[in-house]
């Protein structure tokens, strides 16, 4: 359930009660959305995704990367899903 009160918005944010009982926060001129507890979660979050967007943020370090128990050199499956063959 949204809490835009027109439908012909092409700016800004809104709100969606998700069935689970959390908070979607959808930006209108991007279509980018983030999700939370609370309106305040959900914003914050959507707030990062479009920092993120925009080009900020810090790149991913092979540090990072060791620090989330993941292995840098590790390519990953470099088979296609079908769908993308």
């Amino acid at each position: 359930m949204a809490s835009a009160t027109r439908d012909d918005r092409t700016d800004g944010v809104v709100f969606e009660q998700e069935a689970d009982g959390s908070i979607t926060a959808k930006d209108l001129e991007t279509g980018l959305a983030r999700g939370g507890d609370t309106r305040a979660e959900a914003l914050a979050q959507l707030a990062e995704v479009l920092e993120l967007e925009a080009g900020g943020g810090e790149p991913v370090t092979d540090e990072d990367l060791e620090a989330m128990g993941l292995d840098p050199d590790d390519e990953g499956d470099k088979e296609l899903p079908d769908f993308m063959q």
